[in-house]
């Protein structure tokens, strides 16, 4: 099983990301699961997503407190010490950042490390925003860089959450998300 925290803003999109990427994985064949953890201060304050991703039934319904996979789309939130804690040895990190996979230092030995500027391209897709989209581009990078999903399982929950016009740049964002990402395993 691979569980997965995501950390971010109200209003970029975890709760929603999180829940496209369970849709793609339950399309897979896989079985997934989602809990949200957001205040009443919904847009702009701190929004915490556990997911889980596996082939078998999953029965567990707790929070995530040692991730296999840390999912970070805000990088003023890379460097919060409740972000970072309990990552495991070996685990995944995915971040919305502009700095190298070799540059990133999450205070424990990472097998998979993944980097993409996924605010530069909400900007280039959407238009500037007070508070950046990036959960579609997060998508892209994370089925590029785990495998969890395959990038055009991603594009029916995207249609399916955002019908029409919006849909169809949430594609373009996936799109662009998956070929941008740098990997480093």
């Amino acid at each position: 099983m691979n569980e997965i925290r995501f950390h971010g803003m109200g209003g970029q999109g975890a709760v929603s990301g999180a829940l496209m990427l369970a849709e793609a994985a339950f399309n897979e064949g896989k079985y997934a699961q989602k809990i949200p953890v957001y205040g009443g201060m919904r847009r702009g304050g701190d929004v915490t997503v556990f997911l889980r991703l596996d082939d078998k039934p999953i029965r567990r319904t707790s929070g995530i407190y040692e991730p296999d996979a840390l999912i970070v789309l805000d990088p003023a939130l890379v460097e919060h010490p409740k972000v970072r804690q309990g990552l495991k040895k070996g685990g995944t990190a995915i971040l919305n950042h502009t700095i190298k996979p070799s540059e990133v230092d999450l205070g424990v030995e990472l097998s998979n490390v993944a980097t993409v500027d996924a605010t530069s391209i909400s900007v280039e897709v959407f238009g500037v925003r007070a508070i950046p989209i990036v959960n579609t581009i997060i998508m892209g990078a994370i089925a590029k860089a785990t495998g969890w999903v395959k990038l055009d399982s991603l594009y029916e929950p995207i249609m399916h959450a955002f019908p029409g016009r919006i849909g169809e740049l949430n594609v373009e964002a996936v799109k662009k998300g998956y070929d941008a990402v740098e990997v480093r395993k």
